[in-house]
């Protein structure tokens, strides 16, 4: 090849920049690559005015190759007929221009990229990530298949994720509308593992040739490869029109079911889209209504989410409000607790810190403090709450409560007094107005109102300091049992 005429492709495939749209004025600039296909490439790209961000499709105009594969035309009616398409689970069209060298095509910008990348990054994806991307898809194709518009070219690498985990369907430089009869020109194109038996026939395309690709692509995101991994063309498309691939004999049966349907070689034998949805794939099986970004690249959680903390705490005021010890078991050592107020949302853990284990929390003012009632209801330090069934016997809770006060005096019945009572001594009333809550990690520890302070640590063992002829009772104990009860 002559230089000069190496060097006119050269400056062909480079893009200005900045770019700007004769046609509204808008000037863009031009970002990093982020794909590339046989036909045109895409960046990402920036308008100057509003700071908004769009996918820039570019596709040559002319040039070796580019005009045998793009004859006159295609770009024109490619451009029409995305152009026309709203849905949100496909790629939106905003604009297109010109130039001497370049069409330019401005598009929705997908910040999570494809499920091509997702899946080289996983490898396989759990069964609840496929339904769901997978009805974002058949929403989307069917959206196109009710306007006679065939895609031909439905892989991983053409699902496109946006920030909020929404799949779009996009790159339709291949999609076609049907004739009357129901098929397109009987034309080879596409991604050859992905064609199906009519395609690669040339009977021409259909929409069940889609259906066809929906199975490949079920297919790979559950078991990592393709059902027609690359080999000779010749054993390729013989495998493709027998619909012969490798048993994925680790699959649950209804996806080895599903998986079946799709690809079988008879068009007329595939299911339809809503027939697609009704199989026992999608309904005997759990769909999340939507996915954590981190499940682009680790595997996400299902877990059925517990019930708000705030909610458990007040379920758990409201049941051990009732809670009394008894007068018997408390002549000598009483432990009233503060009332337990939650933190705020605000706080260090809302903010995913966690929170100082050196510091009080909880404090009450002294102007608000008050002596405590030995008779009151000692109200339980609690992250949780006891059970609680509301559809239950209305004297349900009243059966919780005298189990806890059973099991309250049974454990403190049965340790030993840390001392000796001096005749006729009385005992204070000891409080415990500040606290920390460090449990998850360290440990609980506490303030009583005598200035003394102690540490109950997970594993059940207490570090006190007690201030000079401060209570030598057994209040870390009971604060422990008290504690234990309610968690």
């Amino acid at each position: 090849m002559e230089p000069a005429t190496r060097r006119r492709r050269r400056s062909r495939q480079l893009v200005a920049a900045f770019l700007r749209d004769p046609g509204s004025g808008r000037v863009y600039r031009r970002g990093k690559l982020i794909g590339k296909g046989a036909f045109s490439r895409c960046y990402k790209l920036t308008d100057m005015s509003t700071s908004a961000v769009f996918a820039l499709k570019v596709v040559p105009r002319s040039g070796s190759g580019a005009g045998r594969l793009r004859p006159r035309g295609k770009v024109e009616r490619e451009i029409a007929l995305h152009s026309s398409l709203r849905h949100r689970n496909i790629v939106a069209f905003h604009g297109h221009f010109a130039d001497r060298d370049h069409v330019y095509m401005v598009l929705e910008y997908c910040g999570r990229q494809s499920l091509a990348h997702v899946l080289k990054a996983r490898q396989t994806l759990t069964e609840p990530e496929v339904r769901y991307y997978l009805r974002g898809v058949i929403s989307g194709l069917r959206y196109l298949h009710q306007r006679r518009i065939v895609h031909r070219d439905l892989k991983l690498s053409n699902f496109f994720l946006n920030n909020n985990m929404e799949v779009k369907i996009g790159d339709l430089g291949l999609a076609a509308r049907v004739g009357p009869s129901g098929h397109c020109h009987r034309v080879l194109c596409g991604t050859p593992n992905f064609l199906a038996p009519e395609v690669v026939s040339r009977n021409g395309h259909t929409c069940q040739s889609d259906i066809w690709a929906l199975g490949c692509v079920l297919y790979t995101v559950l078991t990592g490869s393709p059902p027609f991994p690359a080999a000779p063309l010749p054993e390729m498309y013989q495998n493709i029109r027998d619909g012969h691939y490798p048993e994925p004999a680790h699959l649950s049966p209804n996806a080895r079911h599903l998986i079946a349907r799709l690809l079988a070689p008879n068009p007329a034998e595939r299911p339809s889209l809503d027939q697609l949805l009704q199989d026992d794939f999608f309904t005997q099986g759990f769909t999340p209504e939507r996915l954590p970004p981190c499940s682009c690249h680790s595997p996400p959680s299902f877990a059925v989410p517990r019930p708000l903390d705030g909610l458990l705490r007040k379920v758990g005021r409201l049941l051990l409000a009732e809670c009394r010890l008894p007068r018997e078991h408390c002549t000598r050592h009483h432990l009233c607790i503060g009332p337990f107020i939650p933190k705020e949302d605000s706080g260090p853990e809302a903010e995913g810190l966690e929170p100082d284990p050196m510091e009080w929390g909880n404090k009450v003012p002294a102007s608000e403090r008050r002596a405590p009632d030995p008779e009151g209801p000692v109200c339980l330090l609690t992250q949780g709450a006891l059970r609680s069934d509301p559809a239950g016997p209305e004297d349900s809770p009243q059966l919780e409560v005298e189990a806890a006060i059973r099991n309250l005096q049974l454990c403190l019945d049965a340790g030993p007094e840390a001392t000796q009572d001096p005749p006729g001594e009385q005992w204070p009333v000891l409080c415990a107005p500040t606290w920390v809550d460090y449990s998850s990690k360290y440990g609980f520890g506490y303030q009583l109102s005598d200035g003394g302070s102690a540490v109950l640590f997970r594993d059940g063992t207490h570090m006190a300091l007690r201030p000079p002829g401060g209570c030598q009772a057994r209040c870390p104990a009971v604060l422990y049992l008290l504690h234990a009860e309610a968690t």
